[in-house]
């Protein structure tokens, strides 16, 4: 099994199949971290960790001058006698003081992985895919126990690492900070990768190498954000997309999140993520629990493909759940860009109409349908059919498009409300205020307060005879501002900084409880776009509104950005009209539906008015993408080329078994009188031929050997024009 203790050395060796992460307890008690990095077979590492004594790191044993937890990597660090680097946590004692002192208390080692209460978090389907390890760890003079967790998989190189926190004290603690990880390497030869960026440029790649001192990313919005996503890697220097060494991870949360790497004075590095302790207290009674979010960690010496593939996997197989898991996710039709909120159900019919003549499966009713809402200025929360513009009711629109063999979709933005709503005028205390300050509007609309029981039971009353009230097969389920003013008149003074952490978890009980009660739903989840793309989300709704920014361009690095880390099928990307609504930009339709056919396709424009040559394109498309679908969502993913770095971008998928695969490319400008290139190809069986098409016509009259097309590559169209794509079908045709 994954999980090796050797009692002679009080060493724990984790193995996953390519990777080991190693920690050992020494003679006083403390937990260090010894090793994370390429697959051991059985370690013995008796000089791992090196002490020295060193002037002004004071020693916490004066019999052991070389001894001082602040040159010690440890596991999960403390701040107070004799770190005095970022500590994982931080208690405030019934006197006041912040000192702590964990030391080894017992472990366990369990088949399969417990899930976390409340909170979402990888899973296992049988008890022999992972291995778990929990290690007890107490301080006696504040009765603090922290329970450190590692789950190992079989079959990925990832472990899912949390800790919990119990109060054993006759008095409350309060928790000040908490994360979920802590790593300390031996050295700081990395650069760190992170996905930040804005509204409509989401997730985009920033690279920069270590320096001295504290660099992270995080949100204080309260949601993992826009600006920065809730990943961190450590690359080696010479890594790049497909060699080298990558340490990484992911929270698995919707909230406020740090991630941090520190360099010391040393020159080592620590690396952690978790809740972010900006505005964060918990209140730990007696006998209470606290438990935190889930990091998954990720090592690679294949580049950032391998990490990405890591990530796939097991995201697409074990944190997704639920019916649409693992079935091929339908192509779409969004009302918004084609209609925003001026319709009637005459002209959503007709929309519909075309939609089906174009082979498109499923009409997705946008903002607009519900209460007095013609703009948005008004009405959220007020979830009632707005019956001048849909006189039939949702149950009577949803018939007509099943009539039609459309499948039908609802939007929905259940957490807020909007100041112009009988919701808020009957409970204007349910959203989030702090007394006597001015309420902060975004888009018009306050944020309902979550850390509430009752409004809890509201959205989910409401939310659950809307479900119920017509055939409805697809949400998109909005959010479409950050907190502000996050207090709540239902919580004391002393947890007003719980309130934060206690919207995520009632938010997280909604969603638990109407994707279970609407099984059939598939749900896909949005915040402005990719503003709450993250893992936490993934658990309950297995799809994702990429970015509200629909140019072609600009989803090329959107998209490249989020597939680093997140599958294919977990991202929604529609064609939309040009000039594009959110740059202008004009670009082909073939462009355009070349990008969104690299995820979960759709389209968002008004096809009513759309040419015949237009309209032939869109069934081309649609048609193409009926039979790649499989592929793109399930295959397995490859970047080629990294358009942070090039000027170009490509990626392809490839079947599991390497007998199919399909290559997209796309250039973005026009190079006159350039040069002649080829893209190298890769996960294809070298022993295997291959077919080629390229935009659906053959390149060649004899097959390609798969060692050929990964040696030498496909050669790149000579590009005459910006904004050029081009795809290739590969078919294996001997085995």
């Amino acid at each position: 099994m994954p999980i090796h203790y050797d009692a002679s050395r009080r060493q724990f060796h984790l193995q996953t199949p390519n990777s080991s992460y190693v920690l050992r307890v020494t003679s006083e008690g403390y937990l260090a971290h010894v090793y994370w990095g390429p697959r051991l077979r059985n370690p013995k590492l008796p000089d791992a960790l090196r002490l020295v004594p060193r002037a002004f790191s004071p020693n916490p044993h004066p019999n052991r001058p070389e001894l001082s937890l602040d040159t010690l990597p440890q596991e999960f660090p403390a701040y107070g006698n004799s770190d005095f680097r970022a500590p994982a946590f931080q208690v405030q004692n019934p006197d006041g003081s912040t000192v702590t002192d964990l030391r080894y208390a017992t472990h366990r080692i369990l088949p399969g992985k417990p899930g976390l209460p409340g909170l979402p978090a990888t899973y296992v389907e049988s008890p022999d895919e992972a291995e778990t390890l929990e290690i007890d760890l107490a301080d006696n003079l504040s009765g603090l126990n922290v329970t450190l967790s590692y789950s190992v998989f079989r079959d990925y190189d990832a472990i899912a690492r949390s800790a919990r926190f119990r109060n054993t004290n006759t008095q409350a603690l309060r928790l000040l900070r908490a994360l979920s990880l802590s790593v300390d390497f031996a050295d700081d030869a990395f650069d760190m990768l992170h996905l930040s960026g804005a509204w409509a440029r989401e997730r985009h790649l920033m690279r920069r190498p270590l320096r001295s001192g504290l660099q992270s990313v995080e949100s204080r919005r309260g949601t993992s954000s826009h600006q920065h996503n809730p990943f961190v890697a450590l690359m080696r220097q010479d890594a790049h997309l497909h060699h080298g060494e990558v340490y990484a991870v992911n929270l698995v949360y919707s909230g406020n999140f740090v991630a941090s790497v520190e360099v010391d004075q040393f020159s080592t590095a620590r690396l952690q993520i978790g809740i972010n302790p900006f505005d964060f207290t918990w209140h730990l009674a007696p006998g209470e629990t606290f438990q935190t979010p889930e990091a998954v960690m990720t090592f690679s010496n294949r580049g950032l493909t391998g990490m990405t593939q890591t990530y796939h996997a097991l995201y697409r197989n074990h944190l997704c759940r639920g019916v649409h898991r693992d079935r091929p996710r339908p192509i779409l039709i969004n009302s918004w860009e084609a209609m925003y909120f001026d319709f009637h159900v005459e002209e959503l019919e007709q929309l519909a109409r075309e939609a089906k003549d174009l082979g498109i499966e499923l009409f997705v009713l946008d903002d607009g349908w519900f209460g007095k809402r013609n703009d948005d200025r008004t009405s959220l929360g007020d979830w009632v059919v707005n019956s001048e513009k849909i006189p039939c009711g949702l149950d009577g629109l949803a018939e007509r498009m099943h009539a039609l063999g459309l499948s039908f979709g609802l939007w929905v933005e259940p957490e807020m409300v909007s100041p112009d709503s009988d919701l808020y005028r009957a409970h204007p205390d349910w959203c989030l205020h702090v007394a006597g300050r001015e309420k902060s509007e975004g888009r018009n609309q306050l944020v309902l307060d979550l850390s509430r029981d009752d409004v809890c039971e509201y959205i989910i009353d409401a939310m659950s005879q809307v479900f119920a009230s017509a055939r409805i097969d697809y949400v998109k389920w909005d959010m479409n501002r950050h907190l502000t003013e996050v207090g709540s008149a239902q919580w004391p003074a002393e947890r007003q900084r719980e309130v934060g952490h206690r919207y995520v978890l009632g938010l997280y009980r909604i969603l638990e409880t109407l994707t279970q009660r609407f099984p059939h739903i598939l749900f896909e989840s949005c915040s402005g776009g990719g503003g709450r793309f993250d893992p936490g989300m993934l658990y309950y709704m297995p799809q994702t509104w990429t970015s509200d920014d629909t140019d072609a361009v600009e989803r090329l690095y959107i998209q490249f950005g989020t597939s680093l880390i997140y599958p294919v099928v977990t991202m929604g990307a529609h064609v939309s009209s040009v000039p594009n609504h959110q740059v202008g930009r004009s670009t082909p339709l073939k462009t355009r539906g070349d990008v969104a056919m690299s995820a979960n396709f759709g389209y968002e424009l008004d096809i009513r008015h759309l040419s015949e040559a237009d309209k032939q394109e869109i069934r081309r498309q649609v048609g193409k993408y009926k039979e790649i679908r499989q592929l793109i969502q399930f295959g397995v993913y490859y970047p080629l080329q990294n358009p942070f770095d090039e000027q170009d971008a490509a990626w392809m998928f490839v079947a599991e078994d390497g007998h199919e695969a399909v290559v997209f490319w796309f250039g973005t400008r026009a190079e006159p009188n350039g040069r002649l290139r080829r893209l190298r190809l890769m996960g294809l069986k070298s022993e295997l031929s291959y077919t080629v098409t390229q935009d659906g016509r053959a390149t060649s009259e004899e097959p390609v050997g798969g060692d050929e097309l990964m040696a030498i590559g496909l050669a790149i169209p000579f590009p005459n024009t910006d904004f050029q794509s081009t795809t290739w079908h590969l078919r294996a045709v001997n085995s």
